[in-house]
């Protein structure tokens, strides 16, 4: 077949060049347009133009976090093999699932809670720990939201993007109430790949972010 495109960087250039012609005329905060186009190219989806949203200074508060070398808690391995490794090594990032951890394993059992509120109780031990990236467990989202609001935590930033029909527009409804900076995905849609392509797309312009620039 004639012009296929093989490069690996031109397939993505000329992706986000669909993308912004899809777009059209639209205009989104400068900050949030790179978030939104990066989600936009992970899922081939043009709704998250519209149901991603942003509280005041969120993408600011995630770029700061991670030019000061925080670490990054996902709630899935799917999520943590999905961010750009090459990307947090320019920070001196970590990120984290604590999901198959022992003590969290045991302890869930022990309790008969799932190990995603117990992973959120021992992620946020860590005062490092600055940025949530959730894109699969709402109880991880709601645990941390009431973690949120007992002060046991204070994030940077919540990525709250969990995925399905039980219990996440409830959860994400949630949040938005505890006083924290989140990106949320409303409704149902969501998933780990879509949060690690948020988390990238703020690794991206923490390289060229510069405050009262």
């Amino acid at each position: 077949m004639k012009d296929i495109i093989k490069e690996p960087s031109e397939i993505e250039r000329k992706s986000f060049e669909i993308i912004s012609g899809i777009l059209g005329d639209r205009k989104f905060d400068p900050l949030e347009e790179p978030i939104i186009k990066r989600v936009i190219h992970t899922s081939a989806d043009f709704e998250y133009a519209d149901n991603l949203k942003f509280s005041p200074n969120a993408v600011v508060n995630g770029i700061k976090a991670v030019q000061s070398g925080c670490g990054i808690v996902t709630d899935t391995l799917m999520g943590l093999s999905g961010i750009n490794k090459r990307l947090l090594a320019k920070f001196n990032c970590s990120v984290t699932c604590y999901i198959r951890d022992e003590d969290v394993a045991r302890e869930a059992k022990q309790r008969n809670e799932t190990r995603s509120i117990v992973s959120m109780e021992h992620a946020v031990k860590n005062p490092a720990n600055r940025i949530f990236a959730i894109g699969n467990a709402p109880t991880a989202l709601i645990r941390l939201g009431e973690l949120i609001k007992e002060n046991a935590v204070n994030p940077a930033l919540v990525i709250g993007v969990p995925v399905g029909f039980v219990n996440v527009v409830e959860a994400k409804e949630f949040f938005k109430t505890c006083g924290c900076s989140y990106i949320i995905a409303d409704g149902r849609k969501g998933g780990s790949n879509i949060c690690a392509s948020i988390v990238n797309a703020i690794l991206l312009e923490a390289l060229e972010y510069k405050e009262n620039a």
